[in-house]
């Protein structure tokens, strides 16, 4: 049986903003996508630039409810706004791993370790088997 994702909200004002940040990315996030997409992270489908709520998430897994941001000069002076859109969307269900430009660029072999640990920690479990549940007569 295959488990039920959870639907996030989203404003659909963002689409459109969210388009334009998918084609006009940074080069973390260039070489971060280069290693999510077409499920080479063990089978998650990641989306990239991903509205929820009234925020966009850099790299977000449905799945796992995973968001990655990547903080670069956009982020710098923003911690404040940062941490309460973190605490909102948290609410929600989504954990958050963070990770520099700095970090991509000069240490993406680390930033990859640890993205597969949390997945390898925190990944579903599958349904047990319904095998030997059968009704006896």
């Amino acid at each position: 049986m295959k488990r039920k994702l959870k639907v996030i909200p989203y404003n659909p004002k963002l689409i459109k903003r969210a388009n334009y940040l998918r084609k006009n990315v940074t080069p973390g996030e260039k070489k971060l996508w280069s290693y999510l997409r077409n499920r080479q992270m063990y089978g998650y489908h990641f989306y990239r630039q991903k509205p929820a709520n009234n925020y966009i998430i850099d790299f977000f897994c449905n799945d796992l409810l995973l968001a990655i941001e990547i903080d670069g000069q956009s982020h710098d002076g923003n911690y404040d706004y940062d941490t309460q859109r973190q605490n909102i969307l948290e609410n929600l269900g989504i954990h958050f791993l963070r990770f520099s430009e700095k970090e991509m660029m000069q240490d993406l072999d680390n930033v990859l370790r640890c993205i597969e640990a949390w997945i390898l920690d925190h990944e579903p479990t599958p349904n047990p088997s319904q095998e030997g549940n059968a009704l006896t007569f």
